[in-house]
């Protein structure tokens, strides 16, 4: 067994003692130094293992969020204490180790053959799933590709709705937004349940995330995107998106991971945000439409 791969169990099994009997951090240091003592007595690679434990557990919290994001139906209390540490040193690696000595790639491919070795049966596949996700939003090469392979079967669908929000303040128009850990801002969205109508779960949904009443307008578009469960593996999102109105109120976000703001923000500077590719031609057509809106009532207006 390599050395880093060697070093990596061993952080792992610390990550995972210190998360299962709930520790501080502290402890978990301490934890460490003697698993280090006891499964590799002389090993050189020491402070490379002290620094991966050190740093997880300094970026836990933002770590976490990112999990939360990259598996959205998945509270991270409920993926399993070897998974989440297994992810957690994996997203570490992923997003603050120095790429020179840990290129992105290894550290995926590390983190499924822990998943391998410690987790479960589909712990491997969710593993790849969620770090999978989280490198192809970072902007890495692939992320505008689509898988050619055949799947093994039927990929579940999960449907969405969502919504460009928009309040009228005397001479201007603001919109809603969300910003995730991912650092963009996004639309509103929430989960269609079974048997409920597209609108008036939106409606619900943005009520949950933003604390707003809204009446919907008009349909914009429908977007799809892969999300990864620890169960039922791959599953694709369809996320239908509405423009709708709002009265322009103090927005309250939900209390969730994956979104660490909400924010209105007046047309004029919408474009210069950093946007998801497959979100702002819906931004896009959703201020068109109000422009346009706009431009006829002024000149109703005149004549």
């Amino acid at each position: 067994m390599a050395n880093r791969h060697l070093s990596r169990s061993i952080v792992l099994q610390s990550l995972f003692e210190w998360d299962f009997c709930q520790k501080n951090s502290k402890e978990a240091h301490d934890i460490f130094v003697r698993n280090a003592k006891e499964f590799a007595p002389g090993m050189s690679d020491f402070s490379f293992m002290e620094n991966l434990v050190k740093g997880v557990l300094e970026k836990q919290k933002d770590i976490d969020l990112i999990i939360e994001k990259a598996a959205p139906d998945w509270p991270i209390a409920k993926i399993s204490i070897i998974d989440r540490n297994i992810l957690r040193i994996g997203l570490f690696e992923l997003l603050f180790a120095d790429r020179t000595q840990v290129p992105p790639k290894v550290a995926i491919n590390e983190a499924i053959e822990l998943s391998k070795t410690f987790g479960g049966e589909t712990s491997s596949k969710f593993v790849n799933g969620v770090l999978g996700a989280v490198y192809k939003e970072l902007g890495e090469p692939g992320k505008d590709e689509t898988s050619k392979g055949k799947t093994a079967g039927p990929v579940p669908v999960q449907y969405l709705g969502g919504a460009v929000v928009f309040a009228r303040d005397k001479d201007d128009i603001y919109l809603a937004l969300v910003h995730d850990v991912f650092g963009r801002w996004t639309l509103s969205k929430g989960k269609i349940e079974e048997g409920e109508n597209i609108e008036e779960g939106t409606i619900r949904e943005i009520k949950e995330e933003l604390g707003i009443d809204i009446k919907i307008k008009e349909k914009l578009g429908d977007n799809e995107y892969v999300a990864y469960h620890p169960e039922k593996g791959k599953m694709k999102k369809h996320v239908t998106y509405f423009l709708a109105e709002s009265k322009f109120v103090d927005l309250i976000p939900e209390k969730k991971g994956g979104l660490d703001d909400v924010r209105w923000f007046k047309l004029s500077d919408i474009l210069d945000l950093n946007f998801y590719n497959d979100i702002l031609p819906l931004i896009t057509k959703a201020i068109n439409i109000l422009v346009k809106k706009d431009d006829q009532s002024s000149k109703r207006a005149v004549s």
